[in-house]
């Protein structure tokens, strides 16, 4: 689990973050097992009320336009949102155009740095085979 913030935002930004992982979860069009633990989760960190969530998940399967997402989100929930969009992205393990072209219009939309997108990936990667490491070492223990 990814420590951070998300359960401290207000309850509006925490939607909003809920709401642009759904967006974003759908944006190539299809929805892996590995995107759909990610979204389940990162939407457990949110904290949000069983109504908010019946709501996410039907946001889910008709996402709300990427604006309308955008425009609940505060500084720092548009910086977690755009760490765990990048995470969901790269959950399959490809980070295809469209995924890529969302990443960076929520850059635009936040003010962030023109390689913010990159940087991201980069970490995301790191942790991938940081955490590759882990099972590697799980494997040997038994030796």
């Amino acid at each position: 689990m990814l420590p951070d913030t998300v359960h401290k935002l207000p309850r509006e930004e925490r939607y909003a973050y809920a709401r642009l992982l759904a967006f974003m979860a759908r944006v190539d069009n299809e929805l892996t097992v590995d995107e759909m633990a990610m979204f389940e989760q990162r939407l457990g960190t949110a904290l949000l009320s069983p109504k908010q969530r019946q709501m996410i998940r039907t946001a889910l399967k008709t996402p709300p336009p990427l604006e309308e997402c955008l425009g609940g989100l505060g500084p720092e929930a548009g910086r977690l949102a755009l760490r765990d969009a990048t995470l969901m992205a790269a959950a399959d393990g490809t980070v295809d155009e469209d995924e890529r072209d969302v990443l960076q219009a929520i850059v635009e939309h936040l003010g962030l740095a023109d390689d913010s997108v990159e940087r991201l990936l980069n970490w995301t990667v790191k942790g991938t085979m940081w955490m590759q490491e882990g099972y590697d070492l799980l494997n040997t223990l038994a030796e």
